[in-house]
């Protein structure tokens, strides 16, 4: 590529584009992220939040935590500033560059008027020659350079063609690549300088920030908690299958978090010495003489007696005591979320027969269980309705010693109003209010489960080892919602004395349910719909709801409703039964016979529908692939034991109570703002039978608002796969090299062959 020439800027005008491109690039983004704001909170929400004593201190002492907010704010801003006063400075120099390097106009440099005759070309280039020539004291080589060259642009005919063709006497120049550097740089009295910079930047600086990722990354899992935790976590959680509540919380309280050697954030007081011995002997049933490592370690032995001072709400000696609970305290639901994922693994390993013990479902409950404990500052065996704020131990036996024993805060919340503040008549108004707030604040969770099998063509009937969903969808609402509303349902059932009135209100609420389930109920895949149409399974029905063989649950008395998950999983059947009805006589009223060529008919429209609903079930898929588990913020906790804001989280998953065993991983709800939906998918039993299942959930946060619903599963025997089926015609060949085909006809069953 001749006549190219690669220099560095002379001038520097390029390296300020440089310069100043690349700072905005940081600045406009840094300013929108990092500039500190005032968050205006609502006034409504303020007035919601409780200021009872605990919930003050709380703040204040968060605010004491962060001792240096406003002078890191402060020098935030003046960093901020000094940018966008560079950014102006070099906006500046950039638009005075313009100006410089404008279009050459040979008039305007010699100072005449377009159109001046050659005299006054003469006259005017002497007269600035004798000011701006370098040889005399007032002299500019650049100006006068600039001059000679207006002067040749205007009396050379050959300069003046090149200036009119091409806007340069010189005519046209070679095109030459510059660095966006200024010339100083590659200067060799700088080499020593520009060399350094080099070095501590990519020698020292680049490889120190890698290296601390890297070390960071290698020392920490995904849930940020060491893996040196981790294994330990591992290790306990196999040694103990069926871990109970004070083992858990001793293995948490031996975490490497509170170990000053692995982080190096703990701080070791030589007055630890004397207060932690002192403290141990106001602690009952610690377990300080246990022998196992690391449970014995003086760390250990210290974070479980804070534990244990922080669930039974003790007032530590010291201030460097209080601070050392705080600390401890704030760590531990991060744990308990490791260490609930490490007795998960250990189920799936077991259940994969790699380790030869299978950790029982008390195991991952007990260690849920710490959680809302933790958070609340309370024990398990406690009130929940010391939760409130200022209700005490000593206030417990007003809501006990009346005919009716409170002792759920939802039973509280159902109260009519004067019989609650009845109740709590030892706190004045101002208290009472605190508590209502609260009280209205706090979850309530409608649960609600549908269980199907999504890859058969019939969904509601449960082979054996099949693979089983559960959709769980979860609805949240304020427990305010619930005040007054007993009132009003027992006004009604006391006016109709002869009981019709119960029961037009059960049949109202039978009909809401109905119409509930029908809104909720997900729609179905392709394949399950066109088995529904298939005229053969409309006559295996009648014969299968005659045989006697299979028991069937008792019926539920009148007092006592049945369980939901019961209920869902025969109103779906109902209602697929009268569409399939519906369905048929609407076919059988338009064509008259089904010879007569209405399965053409059906077949096209039924497509479309088919069509239409997969669009609609791949979109809730993705939508639900999108959303899961990616957000972390639900509602804010009233936690006043707990040093640190906290949000509402919840565990949801399924187990077999009778065996002692969890079917399915626990999901970790961490979005629930109004509703959520998730699904939980487990493999059948392979023998037939009627199984009774348990879908939890708990709460994390909150003590007392752990839910279960049990879940009627009536597996059926899979059908045998005919000998003549398409999908097994295989040569000899296949036969021998691949077993997997006789594996899979477990789970092939009547309808997949008579579909195809």
């Amino acid at each position: 590529m001749g006549g190219q020439k690669f220099e560095y800027d002379e001038s520097g005008s390029t390296f300020f584009y440089f310069v100043l491109s690349f700072l905005a690039l940081i600045l406009v983004p840094a300013t929108f992220y990092y500039w500190p704001r005032k968050r205006k909170e609502d006034p409504a929400k303020q007035a919601e939040l409780c200021q009872c004593p605990g919930c003050v201190k709380k703040q204040s002492i968060i605010e004491q935590s962060q001792p240096y907010k406003t002078l890191k704010n402060f020098f935030i801003k003046l960093a901020i500033i000094m940018g966008w006063v560079l950014l102006a400075f070099l906006a500046y120099k950039v638009s005075q560059f313009d100006y410089e390097m404008s279009n050459f106009d040979p008039y305007d440099i010699l100072g005449l008027p377009p159109g001046a005759t050659q005299a006054e070309i003469k006259k005017s280039y002497r007269k600035q020659s004798l000011i701006l020539h370098p040889d005399k004291e007032t002299g500019d080589e650049k100006a006068f350079m600039k001059l000679t060259k207006a002067y040749q642009a205007l009396t050379d005919d050959e300069a003046r063609r090149n200036w009119e063709k091409y806007g340069n006497p010189d005519g046209p120049g070679a095109m030459s690549f510059g660095i966006a550097l200024p010339s100083w740089i590659v200067e060799k009295e700088n080499s020593v300088w520009v060399l350094g910079l080099y070095a501590l930047v990519f020698m020292v600086a680049l490889p120190t920030v890698v290296g601390t990722w890297w070390y960071r990354s290698i020392r920490y899992s995904g849930e940020q908690v060491l893996l040196d935790t981790t294994q330990m976590y591992f290790y306990f959680c196999h040694k103990t299958p069926s871990m109970p509540l004070k083992r858990a919380l001793m293995i948490l309280a031996a975490s490497c978090e509170f170990d000053r050697r692995h982080n190096s954030e703990v701080i070791e007081r030589i007055t630890d010495n004397e207060e932690v011995p002192m403290l141990l002997r106001d602690l009952p049933n610690l377990g300080e003489k246990n022998k196992e490592q690391p449970l014995c370690r003086p760390y250990s032995i210290k974070a479980r007696a804070l534990l244990h001072a922080h669930l039974s709400r003790m007032r530590l000696p010291s201030e460097a005591l209080d601070a050392d609970r705080r600390y401890v305290v704030s760590r531990c639901p991060d744990l308990i979320v490791e260490m609930v994922n490490c007795v998960n693994q250990l189920i799936a390993l077991a259940y994969a027969r790699r380790i030869p013990r299978l950790p029982t479902i008390e195991t991952i409950e007990n260690c849920m269980k710490m959680s809302p404990m933790i958070v609340q500052g309370l024990w398990e065996y406690k009130s929940p309705l010391l939760q409130l704020p200022y209700i005490t131990e000593d206030h417990l036996k007003y809501f006990t010693n009346r005919k009716k024993h409170i002792k759920s805060l939802l039973q509280l919340a159902q109260l009519p109003g004067e019989e609650r503040r009845q109740v709590m008549r030892f706190l004045n108004d101002k208290q009472y209010d605190d508590v209502m707030k609260v009280l209205g604040n706090m979850p309530y969770i409608h649960f609600q489960v549908n269980t199907e099998v999504i890859d058969d063509e019939n969904s509601t009937v449960v082979t054996a080892g099949a693979i089983v969903t559960v959709t769980v969808f979860l609805r949240r609402t304020n427990m305010k919602e619930l005040f007054g509303d007993t009132t009003i349902k027992e006004k009604s059932i006391k006016e109709d004395d002869d009981g019709s009135g119960e029961t037009k209100k059960g049949d109202n609420d039978k009909t809401e349910e109905n119409d509930k389930d029908k809104k909720e109920a997900p729609k179905r895949p392709v394949w399950m719909k066109q088995a529904k149409k298939a005229p053969a399974k409309k006559a295996k029905k009648p014969v299968a709801a005659k045989q006697p063989a299979k028991p069937a649950p008792a019926p539920a008395e009148p007092a006592t409703p049945p369980p939901p998950g019961k209920k869902r999983e025969k109103e779906p059947k109902k209602k697929d039964d009268e569409d399939e009805d519906s369905a048929d006589e609407s076919c059988s009223e338009s064509s008259g016979s089904r010879d007569s060529g209405s399965e053409e008919s059906r077949k096209s429209s039924g497509a479309e529908d088919d069509d239409d609903q997969w669009d609609k079930f791949q979109k809730r898929l993705q939508k639900r692939e999108r959303l899961e588990g990616r957000s972390k913020s639900s509602h804010p906790v009233h936690c006043p034991y707990f040093p640190q804001d906290k949000q509402e989280y919840w565990w949801c998953y399924i187990c077999d109570r009778k065996s002692h065993t969890l079917l399915t991983a626990p999901a970790h709800c961490t979005a629930l703002l109004q509703e959520h939906e998730l699904q939980l998918r487990f493999t059948a039993p392979r023998w037939p039978g009627l199984y009774t299942l348990a879908a939890c959930l708990r709460s994390d946060s909150y003590i007392g608002m752990d839910q279960q619903q049990d879940m009627k599963l009536d597996v059926k025997e899979a059908a045998a796969v005919p000998a003549d089926h398409p999908q097994w015609d295989l040569s000899e060949s296949d036969t021998d090299n691949n077993d997997q085909g006789g594996n899979e006809s477990e789970f092939t069953t009547d309808d997949e062959v008579e579909e195809e």
